[in-house]
């Protein structure tokens, strides 16, 4: 179930509940992926999204990985369903900027506007997806619900359809769609106009059977 609108309200933790809820969480680690607290009161983790990409990504070629100048060496593909990617992140870290360094990390050329992240978590036997503002902070939510991904577990979509930020897209991706939607177009003219071809085929074979009967 999709919950796009839900959002649960933000408790702010006192620097000694915060402890406690890590020492508590680093207990319950099994996969040895602990946080640690600084003398600040900022926190640092690890959290792990899975990608559930439909369309292809682009990646950078690794001639051009590092270079400031754009370059024309990358390759789009498909990211193979159930990829899981960790990453350590400290609390202050917002949604947009996980969003951001999970791109980076792999060398993917495309907009980050283009992605979300969403939570999730169950609920009375249900299974809850709900997408995260850009101003949430993950490793708060993981720190609250625990280390069990059953609990919580962060994804890594496309924005729906119906909210495409279609400015974060280049001019030839632009172009690709529209030549897509032409292609589309023109495929359901066709089919259509094959149908009628054959009422109007059978239509005219009961018509003649009628003019001349025997």
């Amino acid at each position: 179930k999709d919950a796009q609108k839900e959002r649960e309200p933000h408790v702010y933790l006192s620097k000694e509940e915060v402890k406690e809820k890590i020492q508590s969480y680093n207990s319950s680690v099994t996969d040895k992926l602990k946080m640690t607290l600084n003398a600040n009161g900022i926190y640092t983790g690890f959290i792990k999204v899975q990608m559930e990409l439909c369309r292809p990504i682009t990646v950078q070629s690794s001639q051009s990985q590092g270079r400031s100048a754009p370059s024309n060496q990358e390759t789009a593909f498909y990211l193979p369903d159930g990829c899981v990617n960790t990453l350590h992140i400290s609390s202050t870290n917002t949604v947009r900027e996980v969003i951001e360094a999970l791109l980076k990390k792999f060398f993917v050329a495309d907009n980050p506007a283009k992605f979300a992240l969403y939570k999730r978590c169950h609920k009375e036997d249900q299974v809850y997806t709900c997408k995260l503002s850009d101003r949430e902070h993950p490793l708060y939510l993981r720190l609250v619900a625990g280390p069990k991904t059953e609990m919580l577990s962060f994804v890594l979509r496309e924005h729906e359809t119906g909210e495409v930020m279609w400015e974060a897209f280049s001019i030839p991706e632009l172009q690709n769609f529209l030549r897509i939607l032409d292609k589309e177009e023109n495929d359901q003219l066709q089919t259509l106009k094959n149908r009628y071809a054959a009422y109007r085929g059978k239509l005219e074979e009961a018509l003649r059977g009628v003019l001349n009967p025997g």
